[in-house]
This record gives structure tokens, sequence and C-alpha cells, in this order.
């Protein structure tokens, strides 16, 4: 009669061979995996679909959208057509990979012992390849938008004695952080026909603006011992009018593999990006910036994880996760980068 390995018979059987009983038997695992709302990239600028790898989109031309062409019309007569243009850009969807190996013969151990599937080294490394493929996501926006050399209209947040272009830095309690935004969230209705939308926040700039006398004394009064009034994300949405909020909590290690971890933040602790952005991609929706993601392998998914067999005689098994995407800067009007919001 076949064993049963959970058995009791079977157990005592494992352990005569050498293994050891309490090797996988616990139901808790450390893994380092990041909270999946730390992930912003998708949340900011719209995810885009295209057919092809590469191709070009079109740019309306703002000026003669935004022109009054409409004249009287003369008598036995017509005006003349409404001149109506655009411009093109290209956008072109590369193909990133990473792949994790499996042993399948060491496997057989959490297999046989009755292993949480936390822990399952199958499970556990198809999670790998799309905490992966999330965070390179991260690594790329930051880099492709959150910083003030990518965007035209850039203000600087200062100490002391604000200039063009600059403002008090929201450490200060005199900063006027609300008028500052009403007056951002003016120019951006000006120069994009949009007012914005969205609001990402370094983590050292939210901290700054959450503790500022502006936004506490909205909320003074309003809290009780055991439900404390709190400045969040949704109250800062709320005073200034802006619909999302979003914090930039995602974090990477910067050091090599095999030195002591280096943790850091994936974006700048200190600055802040004023944004337009439609919920979803459309042709008659303009948009500060679109993720564009292209379906690799042609089944509709732009990030796809996915298994093959190694070698033979090595008794292995990989797996793999590809994505395909280009982050494009798609409008600089709808869009105000700030830099240093806090000392």
């Amino acid at each position: 009669m076949r064993n049963n390995h959970n058995s009791a018979s079977g157990i005592a059987l494992s352990i005569a061979k050498g293994w050891k009983p309490n090797m996988y038997l616990s139901n808790v695992a450390m893994a380092f995996f990041q909270e999946p709302s730390f992930y912003v990239a998708p949340d900011i600028f719209p995810i885009c679909p295209v057919q092809q790898s590469t191709g070009q989109y079109y740019i309306f031309n703002k000026a003669e959208l935004s022109k009054d062409q409409v004249g009287r019309k003369p008598e036995f007569g017509k005006v003349a057509p409404a001149v109506f243009s655009h411009d093109e850009d290209t956008y072109n969807c590369v193909v990133d990979q990473v792949i994790v190996g499996v042993d399948n013969i060491a496997a057989l151990n959490y297999q046989r012992s009755g292993a949480p599937a936390t822990i399952d080294p199958r499970r556990a490394k198809a999670r790998l390849c799309a905490e992966q493929q999330k965070l390179h996501l991260d690594v790329i926006f930051a880099d492709q938008f959150f910083k003030p050399t990518v965007w035209n209209n850039v203000k600087t947040g200062k100490a002391s004695s604000p200039g063009t272009n600059e403002f008090l830095q929201w450490g200060d309690a005199n900063a006027d952080i609300i008028g500052q935004f009403d007056d951002y969230k003016r120019d951006i209705l000006l120069s994009g026909r949009r007012l914005p939308n969205r609001l990402t926040l370094g983590y050292d700039a939210y901290v700054g603006m959450k503790n500022h006398p502006q936004f506490l004394e909205r909320v003074t009064g309003s809290g009780s011992t055991p439900n404390p009034a709190l400045v969040n994300e949704q109250v800062i949405a709320t005073v200034l009018g802006i619909e999302t909020v979003k914090v930039l909590y995602s974090t990477y290690n910067a050091a090599n593999l095999g030195q002591a971890a280096d943790m850091r933040f994936t974006f700048n602790t200190k600055d802040a990006l004023l944004t337009y952005a439609p919920a979803n991609p459309s042709v008659e929706e303009p948009s500060a910036g679109y993720i564009f993601t292209w379906d690799m392998l042609g089944n509709g998914a732009w990030m796809a994880t996915d298994t093959f067999e190694g070698e033979g005689g090595t008794h292995s098994e990989f797996v793999e996760g590809l994505m395909s995407t280009d982050m494009r800067k798609t409008c600089d009007d709808l869009a105000i980068y700030l830099k240093d919001c806090v000392a």
C-alpha cells in the first residue's frame, strides 16, 4: 500500500530518513512584499493599450480648438471654413523581462510537509515576478515623470522670500498652501482647459502638508478620544478641491545584490506633481501623461506571467514575468511640478 506522507506513519518514516518536522510547518512567512496600494504608476496616468509596439498618436492644436471661429453668415454667402489641425508624436513600447527558477526536487519538501501556500516555491516566485514588474513600473515612472527636468512648469520651494515661480516651503506656518493651489489650478485651467484632478506627493512633502496649520485647523474639534480627527489624503483632497491625492510610499533597495540592503523611496520625497489626467484614455480627452502598453504575447495582457521547463536533467522550471510599456509626457500645459516643498 502506498505510504501517505502526511499520515502518522508517513511522517515517522520521513523523520527516520532525516526530515525535520518543524522545518516548514509554520503558517508565518517573513515575506517583504510591498503593500499593493503603495505602487502608484497606473493610478496617476492612465493605461493606454495599443495594437502595435510602435506607433503615432495625434495632438490637436489647442489654439485652434479654443478660438471662437463662428462668424455671422453673410446673405447669399458663407463663412470661411474653421481651421482645425493636429500634430503627431510617437510611442515605442519595449519589452522587459524577469525570470526566477524553481528547484523541483527541493520543492518536494514543501509539498510533502503540508506547508502553507504562502511559502510554496511556485506560488512565491510567481508573486515575486509580479512584484518585480510593479516595482519596475514605479522606477520607470519616477524617472520619466517625477523630476523637475521633465516638465516645463516648475515651482520651487524656498525657506523665505519666494520670488517668481517660487513658494514658501510648507514647513513654515505662514505658507498659504490653499491659496497656492488655487493659483496653480487657475494656471492649469487657463493653459490646459482642464482643472487638475490629481496631486502626487512625496512622503516628506505629504508630512509637511498634513501637519500645516491650514489643514490641522480644519479637523480640530471634530474628533474624539477613540476616533481622533486626523489629516489624511482624503482631507487634503477635500480642502484643496482636488479629486485624488496620492502619497508616494513605494520603496526599493538601491544596493547591489549581496550587499546590505540600502532601502530608499522610489520617488523624491520632497517634491510633488499636480496634473490632470482622465480616468480612461480617450482621443477626445487630453492628459498630462499616458502609459502606453502593448500585449507582446498577443493575448491582451501587457503584464504577463508564464512558466517553462528547464533543461533536461536539471529538474527545474522557471517563472517568467514580461511587460511592455512606454511612458510619455503628452501635455505640459496640464502639469505643474513642485520642487523642494519642504526643507
